[in-house]
């Protein structure tokens, strides 16, 4: 199973947008070493396509869903997993109901990125560590973000989830496209640190 999974109710709307968001940014990242990503739902629609809002709004932002099929969330998944990523605090509660020993790799996408964003820098792997064994990073980040949490420290609990755009117009789902990509973007940047900056080509003078 995936190394990261992303769960929302579904498994048509958030979690698959959320899941080629991630895939693409990590595999940009990390290459071929990138942790594997999945998805599935609480509720899931077993082998239904995406929403067709999602795929248009993932599609406009340079991801594509339609292979996606959905897919029904089991406790084994949790089992294998080393992050489970919730796209609300009702779906991280359903997880720790049905796996409890998933609860302390378990985290809605928001609070997960605050945990990790507000580690001080001497807890963050190198970037010579990050870059020998991503799964290692992955697997320490999530322990320390856990750490963090039973210390305390609980980020927003009012702005947690990402809403569910089902049964919304297209303008709903870019939204939640759109915070998607920057909450899956931050958090890549905060486990195995920002892309490099490209130099811009500069054209030889004529």
């Amino acid at each position: 199973m995936a190394s990261i999974l992303v769960v929302c109710t579904g498994n048509v709307c958030r979690s698959p947008i959320a899941e080629a968001i991630l895939r693409s940014t990590l595999r940009e990242r990390l290459g071929e070493s990138a942790p594997s990503v999945a998805s599935a739902g609480t509720s899931g629609w077993a082998g239904s396509l995406a929403e067709e809002g999602s795929i248009v709004a993932a599609a406009e932002r340079g991801f594509q869903l339609s292979a996606h099929r959905g897919r029904r969330l089991h406790e084994r998944d949790l089992s294998d997993a080393a992050l489970v990523i919730a796209m609300s605090g009702e779906h991280r509660d359903h997880i720790e109901d049905l796996h409890p020993g998933a609860a302390a790799r378990t985290f809605t996408l928001k609070e997960l990125v605050r945990l990790l964003e507000r580690l001080p820098p001497r807890e963050h792997p190198s970037a010579s560590e990050r870059a020998v064994d991503p799964h290692a990073t992955l697997r320490d980040l999530v322990e320390r973000a856990d750490d963090r949490r039973r210390a305390g420290d609980f980020g927003n609990p009012s702005d947690e989830g990402i809403i569910d755009p089902l049964g919304m117009p297209l303008a709903t789902y870019r939204a939640v496209a759109a915070e998607l990509e920057e909450w899956c973007v931050r958090l890549v940047d905060a486990m195995f640190g920002p892309a490099p900056i490209r130099a811009a080509s500069i054209s030889d003078p004529d």
